[in-house]
């Protein structure tokens, strides 16, 4: 006869943490009281992030390119 193995216990699913961190992200995008540009594939809702020469959207990867002034 082999060895007895002894059983993993097992652990419940994690609970969403209720953290402010993800609300405070989100204010720190409105503080130049300039609203981001959303996603017109994706709706309202769906921010596009500003990168160096282009605006991308991080769902659909949709992007356009920034007008030089």
């Amino acid at each position: 006869m082999g060895k007895k193995r002894k059983q993993k216990v097992r652990k419940g699913k994690k609970k969403p943490s209720k953290s402010k961190h993800r609300v405070n992200k989100l204010w720190q995008l409105f503080k130049d009281n300039k609203k981001p540009r959303s996603c017109p594939r994706c709706g309202p809702g769906f921010f596009m992030a500003k990168h160096k020469d282009r605006y991308t959207c991080g769902k659909c990867g949709y992007s356009e390119k920034q007008v030089k002034k």
